[in-house]
């Protein structure tokens, strides 16, 4: 298969004079602030990746990547990939304890990040920044080589390279792709969860990456000449592979909604997570405050995904944008996409569960009933009986753990690969699903206590153990509340120390307690800033359920779901 970058350089040996990317700004973000040539950022590419190559980065290397979607940090995603590094994307919001094992983990030999961030984390804005609790660690201290992007600001360290001058050397002492790496090198690390003693990073090779593209070209159907409006790369990239334009919003669509539903009317496709869709439904429907509502328009296919997609999200958007065709997109950081439906065909299903989909094609898919069975208190989960499907009450099919395999699927998890350990083969979701008679994935339940909250995975089990570590805390159970748009609000259950359980009565949970302010103020101090809570509670107790007596969680959601405002269905 061919590098995705040499893909980008066969459409702009075509295409040259075409707008490839198109960067909105201005005060309400609807002004055009840069457009870059197809011709333009195939030059930059090989300029950029040149330079790279001259200043000492060698095949293999890692840098550590935190810049916004930009034209000029597009570039420089590209022309590492092609001289043959590969992209860690790591948060820098999260606790310096976090951000630092994971720094260990990947071990990366270059830091590429915005101006901003270093002066707000090491600079004069470093106050700034604390006072609205961004713990930031001291990027300018990293013992890396260095690249920012904007112009200097006090803060970047001596040395550091300015991205967009890279590109002004001669191009030719890059190799080509094939010399540097390989397809089963390292392109993409992205850490998805973990402590600061096992952080989880998934790593994906120029293969499985340009597996990933070619599948999200498939789902929004793009084809030469479109326009797709996002904030994502995983559907830009393949945009402009595909020979189509990337409009990247001046701001992500949650932080000014407005500007993103003038910029995405009329477009052909865009990409946005729930909590984003929200956003701008909220806005078409109500208007701005700040002049004329937006028109009621937007592209042709709006793809939502990263997080579970509802029924009502789904029906919502179809009433405010009928003229849109919205997708429902399945699948995991490991291997992305994997299945997708469209809003008729998910609102008509008559399952037993969340459809999300069809398998795209190479998708493989196995149900592991056996997990299913096997997992602890199994007796609770909807995996311990057969489903009835859409077919018929007589077709029962066995639930089990979705297991998925194909194009996109990781190399593997870093700390395994550094290890010297076996690639994956397969994906082990944590999904309880089954196939109907049409071969569509219907979800019935998860096999793990995970949280979706926006893009971020929160894993209770590695974070509860810090909790319960706070003064004054007996018990900390972190618990996720579904909205109505498929999103959850994360809520930390405490209990306090020397607090007498009545083995008869039911849990008690109260807001606003001294204990539940206190702890409030402090699990900045020991969780990622992706875990934080939405809100914390106090419980007389924690009730428990099966075998094994772990806490119930289905009974804590359903207890603290009035004190969010959300009703548990």
């Amino acid at each position: 298969m061919k590098h995705l970058v040499d893909e980008l350089l066969d459409v702009a040996r075509g295409t040259p004079d075409v707008v490839a990317l198109r960067w909105f700004g201005g005060r309400d973000g609807g002004r055009v602030r840069e457009e870059m040539t197809f011709g333009g950022l195939a030059e930059r590419v090989e300029r950029t990746a040149a330079a790279l190559r001259a200043q000492g980065m060698e095949p293999g290397d890692r840098v550590l990547f935190s810049i916004r979607p930009r034209p000029e940090g597009v570039v420089l995603c590209l022309a590492v990939l092609r001289a043959g590094g590969a992209v860690v994307f790591v948060d820098p919001g999260s606790t310096p304890e976090l951000f630092a094992a994971r720094i260990a983990a990947a071990r990366p030999r270059w830091a590429a990040t915005e101006a901003l961030l270093y002066a707000a984390s090491s600079g004069p804005l470093r106050g700034i920044a604390r006072s609205r609790g961004l713990l930031l660690p001291d990027y300018g201290r990293l013992p890396v080589r260095h690249l920012y992007t904007g112009r200097w600001l006090p803060g970047v360290p001596r040395g550091a390279h300015r991205v967009g001058r890279l590109g002004r050397v001669v191009p030719g002492a890059v190799r080509a792709p094939e010399e540097v790496a390989g397809a089963d090198g390292e392109a993409l690390i992205v850490f998805t969860s973990g402590t600061t003693s096992d952080p989880k990073a998934v790593v994906h090779t120029a293969r499985t990456l340009g597996g990933m593209l070619d599948l999200f070209a498939r789902v929004g159907d793009l084809r030469p000449g479109q326009r797709a409006h996002t904030d994502q790369m995983f559907l830009g990239l393949p945009a402009i592979i595909a020979g189509g334009t990337w409009e990247i919003p001046a701001k992500a669509p949650k932080d000014a909604p407005e500007a993103f539903a003038r910029g995405v009317a009329g477009a052909d496709s865009s990409f946005l997570v729930p909590a984003d869709v929200t956003a701008l439904l909220d806005v078409l429907e109500a208007g701005s405050s700040t002049g004329p509502p937006p028109s009621a328009a937007g592209p042709a296919v709006l793809a939502v995904g990263a997080a579970p997609v509802t029924v009502a999200l789904l029906e919502r958007g179809r009433r405010v944008l009928p003229g849109t065709r919205w997708l429902a997109v399945y699948g995991a950081t490991e291997i992305l996409p994997a299945a997708v439906t469209d809003a008729d065909e998910k609102i008509a299903a008559a399952a037993a569960g969340d459809l999300v989909g069809r398998p795209l094609g190479g998708i493989g898919v196995r149900i592991d009933a056996a997990a299913a069975r096997d997992s602890e208190d199994s007796g609770d989960r909807p995996g311990s009986e057969a489903v009835a499907d859409s077919a018929g009450p007589d077709d029962e099919r066995e639930v089990g753990e979705l297991v998925l395999t194909g194009p996109s699927l990781m190399a593997g998890y870093l700390s395994d690969l550094d290890a010297g350990g076996a690639r994956a083969v397969e994906h082990r979701t944590g999904d309880l699903a089954y196939q109907d008679a049409e071969g569509r994935i219907v979800l019935v339940g998860r096999n793990r206590d995970m949280i979706i909250r926006g893009t971020v995975n929160i894993y209770p089990g590695l974070f509860e153990p810090r909790l319960r570590e706070l003064p004054g805390v007996a018990d900390a159970v972190l618990v996720g509340v579904p909205v109505p748009d498929g999103d959850e609000r994360v809520v930390l259950v405490v209990t306090a120390e020397g607090s007498i359980r009545d083995a008869d009565a039911s849990p008690v949970v109260r807001a606003g307690t001294e204990l539940a302010r206190t702890v409030a103020d402090q699990v900045a101090q020991v969780l990622d800033h992706g875990a934080l809570p939405d809100l914390v509670v106090e419980a007389t107790h924690v009730p428990v359920a099966g075998r094994s007596r772990k806490p119930d969680r289905r009974a804590l959601v359903n207890l603290v779901s009035p004190l969010t405002g959300t009703v548990r269905a």
